[in-house]
């Protein structure tokens, strides 16, 4: 489950995404905007400023702003900085790995098996959301829309593919590559749907 710290921290990156270029954003005003406690939103930032996402400048018209350019930003790589990892459980983790202590054999545990498939589709969507591509394609300027499935994810709420014969505003587009089926990265990761 994605936690408030972690909620809050990419919808503060959304925001400078949609900013980007247009100089630094305030804190106060970005929790405003998405109605993050203003405290609380302070000291999330820290984190992706610490890991090289955000960076911020003080004094008359200081603020947070993006380090990079928003496409070559990943939510991915914000919840890793601030989360530490996308495992669902720590025996899966690659970075920060912790073997089960009534685990016998890792290889032949079920739980383990079904959640590494549960990290490399978490990863694969997590990693191949840039903050461009959110920005650009979900909501306005308030907040996330409600109309982000047939935008921007994969499949649709019921977890079924947007297959090309079903096609939405998404179609059967994965990342600026045209598929005629599952992506491959899913049907690696998961075995298909």
């Amino acid at each position: 489950m994605l936690s408030n710290k972690a909620k809050y921290a990419l919808k503060a990156a959304i925001v400078l995404a949609r900013e980007f270029g247009q100089g630094p954003v305030l804190f106060s005003d970005i929790a405003q905007r998405e109605r993050i406690p203003r405290k609380f939103l302070e000291l999330i930032l820290l984190e992706p400023r610490h890991g090289g996402i955000l960076q911020s400048r003080k004094g008359k018209g200081g603020g947070y702003f993006l380090a990079r350019e928003p496409g070559s930003v990943s939510l991915g790589q914000i919840l890793r900085v601030v989360e530490g990892t996308l495992a669902p459980i720590p025996c899966v983790s690659e970075t920060g790995y912790i073997r089960c202590r009534e685990c016998r054999d890792e290889n032949g545990c079920a739980i383990h098996i079904v959640m590494e498939g549960v990290r490399d589709a978490t990863t694969t969507i997590l990693d191949s959301a840039s903050l461009a591509r959110i920005a650009s394609s979900v909501g306005g300027k308030e907040g996330f829309g409600d109309t982000h499935t047939k935008k921007f994810w994969p499949y649709n709420r019921l977890n079924q593919w947007n297959k090309p014969n079903e096609r939405t505003e998404f179609g059967a587009e994965w990342d600026g590559k045209v598929f005629d089926e599952y992506p491959p990265e899913l049907m690696r990761t998961t075995g298909g749907f």
